[in-house]
C-alpha cells in the first residue's frame, strides 16, 4: 500500500459513509485494505495507487454525501510546518469587512474582498483601496470588532495544539492585520504570526497600510524562510487557505489544502475540505482527530 483515502466530515462519520467510500475505491480497481478510524469524524483506507501516488481531492466520487474525500501518499505524510491563512480559514470572517461595518462601508469593502479572493483584483491595490475606506475610523473600533465579531473556526485549537505537541512549527500568515493575527494566534496557540499593519494617528486610522504589504508572494516567502529556519524542504509543509492570495503557498507546500475555499484555490490544491472542520488537517496527516 502506498496511498491513503482520507474520509472526513464536520459530524460523526457513519459506518455507511466509510463503507461507501471503500466500495468507491474498489469499484475503481484499487486494492484496498480495511478502514481505520481516526476519531469520530475521520477515517482512512490504505490502498495501492497506480504509479507514483499523488495527493488529490476526489470529492466527485460521492458528491451527494456531506463528507470530504482526499487521497494522500503514505510517504512523508506527517508535516513539520503548518502555515495557515487567518480570515475565512482559522476564523469564519474577513476582519476588514467586519471593520468596515463600523465605518458604514461594509458592502463596498466586502465586494472588493470577494473579488480579490477570487483572484479578479490585484491584492495590493485591493487592500490599499479597502483600507482607504477606513480612514478616520477610531482605533477603539478594532478592539470592539475583535470582541464582537471574531471567533475561531471549529477544530482550530485542536489542530494547532496537536501539531505543537508533536514538535511541528505553526505559523499564522495573513494578508490581514497584525492587530487581529496577534490575538487570534495567541488564542489558537500558533507559535508565530505575520500580517499587515494598519496605520493610525491621534487615535484614528489614517487610511494607510504599512509597507511592505504582505500578499501572495510574501506568504510564499514566509513559507520558504520557515523551511530554511527549520532545516527542511517544502515537502514537509502543510498549508491551508481559502482564497487566491494563498495560491503560491498552497502550490509550494507538500500538502496544500483548500478550506471552504474559492474555486481558483480549489483547482490548485492537493486536498479540498468543503464539509469538514479544521481537525481534518490532522486526519490528512494520519493523526487522530
Amino acid at each position: 500500500m502506498n496511498a491513503v483515502l482520507v474520509i472526513t466530515a464536520a459530524r460523526v462519520l457513519a459506518a455507511d459513509d466509510i463503507q461507501t467510500a471503500l466500495q468507491a475505491l474498489r469499484n475503481r480497481g484499487f486494492k484496498a485494505g480495511a478502514p481505520k478510524t481516526l476519531g469520530e469524524k475521520a477515517a482512512e483506507i490504505s490502498f495501492q495507487d497506480v504509479g507514483a501516488p499523488l495527493a488529490r481531492p476526489v470529492a466527485d466520487w460521492l458528491p451527494d454525501r456531506a463528507i470530504d474525500l482526499n487521497i494522500v501518499p503514505l510517504e512523508g505524510r506527517e508535516k513539520r510546518l503548518l502555515i495557515a491563512d487567518m480570515d475565512s480559514t482559522i476564523i469564519p470572517v474577513e476582519c476588514i469587512d467586519e471593520l468596515a461595518d463600523y465605518a458604514g462601508v461594509k458592502d463596498r469593502v466586502a465586494d472588493i474582498t470577494e473579488r480579490a479572493m477570487r483572484g479578479e483584483l490585484d491584492f495590493e491595490a485591493a487592500i490599499r483601496e479597502r483600507v482607504g475606506l477606513l480612514r478616520n475610523l477610531p482605533e477603539t473600533a478594532l478592539e470592539q470588532c475583535y470582541a464582537e465579531r471574531v471567533s475561531l473556526n471549529p477544530g482550530a485549537k485542536t489542530l494547532i495544539s496537536t501539531m505543537n505537541a508533536r514538535g511541528a512549527m505553526t505559523a499564522l500568515v495573513s494578508g490581514g492585520f497584525t492587530f487581529f493575527t496577534s490575538r487570534v494566534a495567541a488564542e489558537a496557540g500558533f507559535q508565530m504570526n505575520r500580517a499587515n499593519t494598519l496605520l493610525a494617528k491621534d487615535g484614528v486610522l489614517t487610511g494607510d497600510v504599512g509597507l511592505p504589504i504582505l500578499g501572495r508572494q510574501a506568504k510564499l516567502d514566509s513559507l520558504n524562510a520557515l523551511c530554511a529556519e527549520g532545516g527542511f524542504g517544502a515537502d514537509a509543509v502543510i498549508a491551508v487557505g481559502d482564497g487566491a492570495n494563498d495560491l503560491s503557498m498552497i502550490r509550494a507546500a507538500g500538502l496544500g489544502v483548500a478550506y471552504h475555499a474559492k474555486p481558483a484555490l480549489m483547482a490548485e490544491a492537493d486536498a479540498v475540505l468543503n464539509h469538514s472542520d479544521l481537525t481534518a488537517l490532522l486526519a490528512l496527516q494520519g493523526l487522530a482527530t
